[in-house]
């Protein structure tokens, strides 16, 4: 008898997964051993399945419902991360499916072709679907912002700009003031000077509108798409290091989030459009993955097409397509292979073409604010650009810890639970505060446009009204002394620089949708200017001084303020995101000129360090990360401690909690269904047993859930007193017994493991550069723990004396 139960057994044991397959109706699927010697003995032990050379009878049989992959089996619940390995690992069986098959006919060599060009073609849509969303958005916003001015009698959709293009009575100095555009006040009262009255009415009405336009941005954003406020770039570079935020990139997130950008941009709220349009881009790309199969069932090759998207979307809000891509590379992307490169070029090109063809501005350009320069900087003027630098990096150190501290405080307290009235106080502020003065009435694009402007002698602008008493190599005295209107300018940008600086702490972060690229440049653009304007009347007034004593002739342009003004843009906005390549590219990109570069690296560079040295290396969106409590994994950061992978693990000490584990072929489905419901973890470690200890594999929360309601609905048999066996072999089972449930494809058979003696540093570069969900830490093969990416974050956060609990999606 012994002989028969160990012929038993070991006919058991050799059963392959394929042998154990059941059709989803409940019969069997008959796996003839053809060609094989059929077993002498045919008796078994009493009760025990007996065989046949048909497959094993209804109650021996194990239930592998698995071997065709379950709907959402290998799919990630929200708030989670992905496993990059093994979404790389099923795009690779994938294509290496398709190759194979392509030489077997001429469908499937077609359906090969298809498949290889199917990632440029959704390119080709990501390029044409931003840059017709960023035409639309700089359409509206233009027209909105001047309609809280007023309103053209030929056509209330006209702005400004447009409805005096056609107008015959005006002049050339005068091109901003036709009779077809009308005030608020001189519509209502027919009169075209109304004085106090008039003031007081446009003053109202300009309010009046800007509340309006905030409210209903708000409403929106809080009635149909929470997640379209703020800027969307911290979350966007959480989502591409590989977490879950369901809906975050969907379709309604879009429209909300485009039509409410409008709104927040024309209420006059010191943010812009641009950081904003990148979410807007990645949206469009998220949803149009949909349309392929291979970007929609594979989250890792999504995440590339989020890259790409994003380099579309700098591109559409700068007009420049290669800083476009550097910035996806540098500041956003998590993950970017050589092919995300190319596509992601192919993806800014389109779209910044698209947005050309719009012509948005009229002006044949992709931005407002396009500036050519034509006077050469000299290189004494190094020093003031760096002084911009050291400005800049002081200015973004400054902004982040207040405006943290601020949203902080909105997260604490009793005032974020009033985000509409928050929204409004701001933006009454806002205007009221703004208006009196034209440089913060008008909107931000047009205020950078107007301090990057290089003043020619036909400029009817109040910056370049200029006392020129002669033309330069005449003798007849400096040609760009500051007249009266000059020196009235730069107090109203002394002001503006107050209020920009100020209210945009409170305004980035607000429940609307809100960039920071726009209000940084222009604080650095004003004090530029300021800078620029200071240093051409020094010039002026004493060309013998050792600063532009041999290259600055008397009655010359040597300085050329505009250029300042570029040079603290670009200083301000690389102190508050910590930018560098892609800042210096975008802006060249801005001014078409080589020869600028210099100056660009030269002020980033020192922004960059003196904003590090300041406040760390933080810049706003990796401050907002961490406000938030994302789980994300900066790259950028050393880790010098010397601890090791037992000191992050869970459990650490006897006291904690032991390690949830599940023993290989030990368990009911009851005892599984038990411990699924009193614990939440994302996945549970098998091991071969409880007392001994060794790892098997790892297996997934919500594969199980999956697989276990899925047989439950579908195999017959199943019950709760049913074994669960994520081995390869059937154990003995009793007379009467149910059968076994097999879960062995759910199973990772090769979990990335570690010993509890590696150093945490090797351990934070597994995570960060392969992206790891979990690491099982072992002594001798035998498990000891687990360490999460929330594990690594709180360790960090430990060492760092900050609170490890804040690591949490908030």
């Amino acid at each position: 008898m012994e002989g028969r139960h160990f012929r038993c057994g070991s006919l058991q044991s050799s059963t392959s997964d394929e042998d154990l397959v059941e059709v989803g109706d409940g019969g069997t699927l008959d796996f003839s051993l053809a060609g094989d010697v059929p077993p002498l003995d045919q008796e078994m032990a009493p009760g025990f399945p007996s065989y046949a050379g048909n497959g094993f009878d209804e109650i021996g049989r194990m239930r592998d419902f698995l071997e065709e992959p379950l709907p959402g089996v290998g799919t990630y619940e929200d708030f989670n991360t992905i496993d990059w390995v093994r979404e790389k690992s099923r795009d690779r069986d994938r294509h290496r499916e398709i190759t194979n098959r392509s030489k077997e006919s001429t469908f499937a060599l077609i359906h090969s072709i298809s498949d290889a060009f199917s990632g440029w073609l959704l390119m080709l849509l990501i390029g044409l679907s931003a840059g017709a969303l960023a035409g639309l958005i700089d359409i509206s916003t233009r027209w909105l912002t001047d309609l809280k001015e007023g309103v053209c009698l030929n056509g209330f959709w006209y702005n400004h700009e447009h409805c005096c293009w056609n107008s015959r009575n005006i002049t050339f100095q005068d091109r901003d003031k036709c009779p077809e555009w009308q005030t608020w006040a001189e519509l209502l009262t027919r009169k075209k000077n109304g004085g106090a009255l008039a003031y007081s009415l446009n003053y109202f009405i300009y309010a009046a509108w800007a509340l309006l336009f905030s409210l209903l941005a708000v409403l929106l954003v809080r009635g149909f798409a929470p997640y379209a406020c703020g800027s969307g770039i911290p979350e966007i570079k959480t989502i591409l290091s590989g977490f879950i935020i369901r809906g975050y990139l969907g379709k309604w997130t879009l429209l909300v989030k485009t039509v409410t950008l409008v709104l927040a941009v024309a209420s006059g709220l010191s943010l812009g459009k641009e950081g904003p349009l990148v979410h807007v881009a990645c949206c469009c790309g998220n949803i149009l993955c949909h349309l392929f199969t291979k970007y929609r069932k594979n989250e890792a090759k999504r995440r590339e097409v989020l890259s790409a998207a994003a380099a579309a979307g700098v591109s559409v809000a700068f007009g420049a397509p290669i800083g476009g891509v550097l910035f996806s590379l540098e500041e956003v992307s998590y993950y970017f292979p050589l092919k995300t490169l190319w596509r992601s070029f192919f993806a800014a090109l389109v779209a910044a073409f698209t947005l050309r063809s719009i012509n948005p501005f009229g002006n044949s350009r992709l931005v407002l604010f396009y500036v050519e320069f034509h006077a050469p900087w000299h290189l004494l003027e190094l020093a003031p650009f760096v002084l911009l630098g050291v400005f800049g990096g002081l200015w973004g150190a400054a902004f982040i810890r207040a405006n943290i501290a601020w949203c902080r405080r909105r997260k604490t307290t009793r005032l974020g639970r009033y985000p509409v009235a928050e929204v409004l106080v701001v933006t009454a502020a806002t205007a009221v505060l703004a208006f009196p003065n034209q440089y913060t009435r008008m909107s931000t694009s047009e205020l950078i446009s107007e301090l990057f402007n290089d003043c020619g002698r036909l400029d009817s602008s109040q910056l370049c009204d200029y006392v020129r008493n002669g033309t330069p190599g005449e003798g007849g005295g400096p040609d760009r002394l500051a007249g009266p209107r000059v020196q009235s300018a730069m107090w109203q940008l002394a002001l503006a620089l107050a209020l920009k600086g100020v209210i945009t702490v409170f305004t980035f972060g607000m429940k609307v949708p809100s960039g920071l690229f726009i209000p940084s440049m222009a604080v650095g653009a004003i004090v530029g200017r300021l800078l620029g304007v200071g240093m051409e009347q020094l010039a002026l007034h004493h060309p013998d001084w050792v600063l532009f004593e041999g290259w600055c002739q008397p009655g010359a342009d040597c300085i050329t303020p505009g250029l300042y003004a570029m040079v603290g843009a670009a200083a301000c906005l690389g102190g508050v995101t910590r930018m560098t390549v892609s800042l210096v590219v975008i802006m060249f990109e801005l001014t078409g000129g080589l020869e600028y570069i210099v100056p660009l690296m030269a002020a980033t560079v020192t922004s960059k360090w003196v904003a590090d040295a300041a406040a760390g290396r933080q810049g706003i969106y990796d401050s907002h990360i961490r406000l938030n409590g994302y789980p994300f994994l900066e790259a950028k950061e050393e880790f010098t401690h010397k601890t090791l992978a037992a000191d992050a693990m869970r459990p650490r000490r006897p006291a904690d909690p032991p390690l949830t584990a599940l023993p290989q072929d030990a368990m009911t489905l009851g005892d599984v269904e038990g411990v699924l419901g009193s614990t939440g973890y994302s996945g549970y470690p098998v091991v071969l047993s409880r007392e001994s200890q060794r790892l098997v594999g790892f297996v997934l929360r919500r594969d199980l859930l999956i697989s276990i309601e899925n047989a439950r609905q579908t195999q017959e048999g199943i019950v709760t007193s049913s074994m669960v066996s994520f081995s390869d072999h059937s154990p003995p089972l009793p007379p009467n017994s149910p059968p076994i449930l097999n879960l062995r494809p759910i199973l990772d058979l090769s979990p990335f493991t570690v010993t509890d003696h590696t150093p945490m540093e090797i351990v934070v570069d597994i995570f960060r550069k392969l992206g790891l969900r979990q690491c099982l830490v072992t002594h001798n093969g035998k498990l000891l723990g687990i360490i999460t990416k929330k594990d690594v974050l709180k360790h960090i956060a430990q060492l760092a004396n900050q609170d490890p609990d804040s690591i949490l999606f908030n």
